[in-house]
């Protein structure tokens, strides 16, 4: 059960940074579509400055990730659900949808102009 959740930290990291790199450009534009608006909402650019990091942060807990899924050899007890090959399968096939879904988030600042107008 521990493996199973260190396995988790790495994923959950890179999401939580991915939305804290997006949310100064993402939160607006959600909010504002839920038809939440005022002055405020502006002050989610504040983040902007700090997107490097947090795109450095979720590439490296994405990298973390990948690594525990692909490169690091499992020890698991047999019997255990680590031991089950469907549990490494679908943990592959949500990392790799967290990941394009990740990606959609950090290339919307750019390619927002391109589809708004």
């Amino acid at each position: 059960m521990a493996n199973e959740t260190s396995m988790k930290r790495p994923l959950l990291g890179g999401i939580l940074a991915a939305i804290a790199a997006s949310l100064c450009c993402v939160g607006p534009l959600v909010l504002l579509t839920l038809g939440v608006g005022g002055a405020w909402v502006g002050n989610l650019t504040a983040l902007t400055p700090y997107r490097p990091l947090f795109i450095g942060v979720t590439l490296i807990f994405l990298w973390l990730a990948f690594r525990r899924l692909y490169l690091v050899p499992r020890h698991c007890t047999p019997g255990t659900p680590c031991a089950d090959p469907s549990t490494l399968r679908n943990q592959r096939i949500l990392f790799w949808v967290v990941t394009l879904l990740l990606a959609a988030l950090l290339v919307f600042p750019w390619v927002a102009p391109l589809i708004l107008g």
